[in-house]
């Protein structure tokens, strides 16, 4: 059983407790044949509708509930300035109490919808040269989206201390972490709990705070569009290895980095001329030819170098040609190595 629910039952039977005590002291139920029972029901029935509207509003944070009742406070002072007018002091006591009715009403749910559709930098608007910011939020955000999760290269970069902040990981970036593991596809499948496994890590590093934020925002359909206005919400720095992304991220002027292109940064440069230690793993496709691999993972075709198969060699660098899936490296076979 969780927390909640304890304090819920907790909570329920305190309700009965109390409507069974109010049974015994109020005069209406003294007299009343098994007024304790109508205590304890009366109890029951109240706790149980406080649970039950609590249930509802399962999604509805803080940050939500704060906007509603902004909302409902201007919309309340605009009714009642309006009220206050005299626009409607001809009107009898009934068709007075009705428009009064109709104001509070009308700008109430007005006042609640426009605050429920705001975001904390249209305030500003209301409260000139305000920042509504607590002093402990750190300054650098770092806002992580499915992509890069899965990827898993960003724990390597929090914990060679690369990346200092907050780690803020959204509810619905979890959820369709989630999803895509419970895929009946065997790859998605696999994907999904790669993307599992990397954020535990990154949880359980000592090197940077992790926190899952709740917020969400339901008129928006993807979540690439959920992530950017997050991002731009919460001043924080996107991260991300999907290219559409971090061209919208871009176009609404969202601090993005994109994994890949710093990848392609921090890529050796070789030069002609260089000598290159490597394992050979594999045949080329023309005859002689071994394929190796650097550790960022280039590509090198050593020529001569099919006899080492499975052989750390040397090899002297000829040329480079670059591809759309990246550079390769070819290179002439200079020794080899002993294991």
């Amino acid at each position: 059983m969780s927390p909640l629910w304890a304090i819920r039952i907790l909570f329920l039977g305190l309700c009965c407790v109390g409507g069974y005590a109010v049974s015994q002291v109020r005069p209406e139920f003294v007299d009343v044949n098994h007024a304790g029972l109508i205590g304890l029901a009366m109890g029951f029935g109240f706790g149980g509708l406080l649970i039950a509207v609590d249930e509802m509003l399962k999604g509805f944070s803080l940050r939500a509930f704060s906007a509603v009742t902004f909302g409902l406070l201007l919309g309340m002072c605009v009714a009642l300035l309006i009220d206050k007018s005299g626009l409607f002091e001809h009107a009898d006591d009934t068709q007075h109490w009705l428009i009064r009715l109709g104001l509070f009403l009308g700008f109430g749910y007005i006042g609640i919808i426009l605050a429920m559709r705001s975001n904390k930098e249209d305030f500003s608007l209301i409260i000139p040269y305000v920042r509504f910011r607590p002093q402990s939020q750190p300054d650098n955000l770092i806002l992580l989206d499915t992509s890069v999760i899965i990827d898993g290269r960003v724990a390597d970069l929090i914990e060679a201390h690369f990346l200092e902040g907050l780690i803020v990981v959204p509810r619905f970036v979890l959820r369709e972490i989630q999803q895509v593991a419970d895929s009946t596809d065997a790859i998605k499948r696999a994907r999904g709990r790669r993307g599992l496994e990397m954020l535990n890590r990154i949880q359980r590093t000592t090197q940077a705070e992790v926190r899952i934020h709740e917020g969400d925002f339901p008129e928006e359909k993807g979540v690439d569009a959920k992530l950017v206005r997050l991002a731009r919400n919460l001043n924080a720095k996107l991260f991300t290895n999907d290219y559409n992304l971090a061209k919208v991220a871009e176009l609404q002027k969202v601090d993005f980095v994109n994994l890949h292109e710093v990848a392609k940064c921090l890529k050796v440069i070789l030069l002609p001329g260089e000598i290159l230690r490597l394992k050979l793993v594999r045949e080329g496709k023309d005859k002689g030819q071994g394929i190796g691999y650097m550790p960022d993972g280039t590509m090198v075709v050593v020529h001569n170098g099919q006899p080492h198969i499975g052989e750390q060699v040397e090899a002297e660098v000829q040329s480079l040609l670059q591809t759309g899936a990246g550079i390769i490296v070819f290179a002439d076979l200079k020794a080899r190595l002993a294991a």
